[in-house]
């Protein structure tokens, strides 16, 4: 009872905190940046064009929030958030040249990849929709649980290296003329 408590607050807590990323994106809350000011944070990671990536990042935050939030297709929503937040932490990692968030790195991003990963490998606990509902992924344990937290993470490594090729050229080619 303890641990399906503990996933709980651990599914809400990541799942508030990718709402509020999203929406900081989109609308401005949470002191964010809203959507032009946005685009152009992501432009100058590498994301390029801006404005459509900081939407699809912001769809896929919000919609990892709500399946991890309910416990609902959870290696869904973790597999969505893992690639989400590999995808900030690397371009994040990648201008500022180091990974600790004291330096402008990725760290923070990276920490919640994993984190939603490993919610892949645990399931949602029994206070969920998928328990509630039944689904297969909720009663597999074992070497099936594996298997489905496995299968969670390598969707959201690759579902990631799409958006981090396509930002690497461009942090390359913004580097070229610095000095070494």
């Amino acid at each position: 009872m303890s641990i399906d408590i503990g996933l709980l607050v651990l599914r809400a807590l990541i799942g508030f905190i990718l709402f509020a990323h999203a929406t900081q994106k989109l609308a401005g809350w949470f002191s964010g940046p809203g959507l032009d000011r946005a685009a152009l944070i992501f432009e100058s990671l590498g994301q390029v064009p801006g404005r459509p990536m900081a939407v699809l990042a912001s769809i896929c935050e919000s919609a990892a929030a709500v399946l991890l939030i309910l416990g609902l297709g959870t290696p869904l929503g973790a597999a969505i958030a893992t690639g989400t937040m590999l995808v900030a932490g690397v371009a994040m990692t990648a201008k500022a040249g180091k990974s600790w968030n004291a330096g402008g790195g990725g760290e923070y991003p990276l920490v919640l990849a994993g984190l939603a990963a490993s919610i892949g490998f645990t399931g949602a606990g029994s206070w969920s929709a998928d328990a509630i509902l039944h689904l297969p992924w909720d009663r597999a344990t074992g070497s099936e649980a594996a298997l489905i937290g496995l299968g969670a993470a390598v969707l959201g490594v690759l579902a990631s290296l799409g958006p981090i090729a396509r930002m690497l050229p461009a942090r390359r080619s913004a580097n070229a003329g610095a000095p070494r």
